[in-house]
């Protein structure tokens, strides 16, 4: 399965397509069939699955219990920003319009890898994001990892 490391830059043309990065690109299988699920991320990104990732995602949606109340609102509210869209013959993807406005893109973005997706932001947004935490990475990373021995 792939897993989706480092971050780049780059422009979105104005059409609302962007290239993914080269080295994110060589890592998506080829079961993924060049198609990506495209979803509204956590904390305003826009979230790109390889279709053969998704279809893990699928399996743990069909076991939530949708009677309910919360995993509907949760299924409805995932699903209905969802879009597949396929990389094109210049290795870019169609970012929708509905998820550009959420995630406030513009012409730049920034594009990282988190493990078994790809997550497209606004520069101005992710920083932030990142730079908004009342604590440092190593107090974060210090009870995130310990949580895992």
């Amino acid at each position: 399965m792939a897993f989706f490391k480092g971050k780049e830059i780059h422009s979105v043309d104005s059409k609302g397509r962007v290239n993914l990065p080269a080295k994110m690109r060589k890592i998506v299988s080829p079961d993924a069939d060049d198609t990506f699920t495209v979803i509204r991320g956590l904390d305003k990104c826009i979230e790109v699955y390889p279709s053969d990732i998704w279809k893990f995602k699928e399996a743990r949606f069909e076991e939530l219990d949708q009677y309910e109340p919360e995993s509907r609102y949760f299924l409805r509210k995932l699903l209905m920003w969802s879009e597949e869209v396929e990389l094109d013959g210049q290795q870019r993807i169609m970012l929708p319009k509905k998820l550009m406005e959420y995630g406030e893109i513009d012409n730049k973005v920034v594009i990282i890898g988190v493990g078994d997706h790809i997550e497209i932001w606004n520069p101005d947004v992710f920083d932030k994001y990142i730079d908004g935490s009342g604590e440092s990475f190593e107090v974060i990373a210090a009870k995130v990892m310990s949580k895992r021995q």
